[in-house]
């Protein structure tokens, strides 16, 4: 399919984006993976990448916060490009990714796992905040990673990256393989940080789920932005959404 215009909506028009991605390029190995994708995100938006498996966007999610370092094109962030950064400046510009496999350590408790990331930035969330949005992780607050159900290692997997102090989070697939009450949960979460001041970028293939939580999707496909759908048009697009996500 081919790439979308990349035309600026007029109620963002007059707004500078808090992230401005250009002409992104990555490879794995001698993989080319992402072939120039495009997109902006606001302040205090949720954005979502929606695609296929494999379409490239926890490749897009990786880019941006360079733990893939062979890359090319223009990540803006705050108005610095961050392209040639490494991902623990990019980290300390208050950016925090929180990976689709958790990265829980199985042999920490809770609290362990929570204090493990440094504050980077004034603002991080203390402790107590996190057990505010995690009532569960107060509970099993000395239990090893190990014995956490998967939606447990999600909300610590969140919890941890909120100690950071950053204010613009990328969640990769974080309702992969949640039973539906955790996902409603964690869709209530999202909502209120949001409220909260955040700014999100979230990587879903369940639409369904995207449609609750996000302002605008973007559809990546075979490595490239191949459509922005606003919100609020997401019920108009099912058609569309349906051939390009394959449900």
């Amino acid at each position: 399919m081919a790439e979308a215009a990349t035309a600026t909506r007029p109620e963002t028009a007059t707004r500078q984006p808090l992230l401005a991605v250009r002409n992104l390029e990555a490879w794995y190995g001698e993989s080319h993976v992402l072939h120039g994708v495009n997109f902006n995100v606001f302040p205090g938006e949720v954005v979502t990448l929606l695609g296929r498996n494999g379409a490239g966007k926890t490749t897009t999610l990786k880019s941006v916060m360079g733990i893939l370092t062979k890359r090319k094109g223009s990540v803006v962030f705050q108005g610095k490009e961050l392209m040639h950064a490494p991902a623990r400046y990019i980290a300390r510009e208050g950016i925090a990714f929180c990976p689709e496999e958790r990265g829980i350590f199985s042999s920490l408790s809770v609290e362990e796992n929570l204090m493990l990331p440094p504050q980077v930035k004034p603002g991080g969330m203390s402790v107590e905040q996190i057990f505010d949005l995690f009532p569960n992780l107060k509970e099993r607050l000395n239990s090893q990673g190990t014995k956490l159900s998967g939606g447990e290692q999600q909300m610590l997997a969140i919890g941890r990256i909120l100690r950071t102090g950053a204010k613009m989070l990328l969640l990769d697939e974080p309702t992969e393989g949640l039973a539906p009450v955790i996902i409603q949960h964690i869709g209530r979460t999202i909502a209120q940080l949001k409220n909260e001041g955040f700014t999100i970028v979230l990587v879903e293939q369940n639409f369904r789920f995207a449609s609750t939580v996000a302002d605008r999707h973007y559809v990546v496909d075979q490595g490239r932005v191949v459509d922005e759908i606003a919100n609020a048009d997401i019920e108009a697009n099912l058609e569309k959404l349906h051939a390009y996500l394959g449900v």
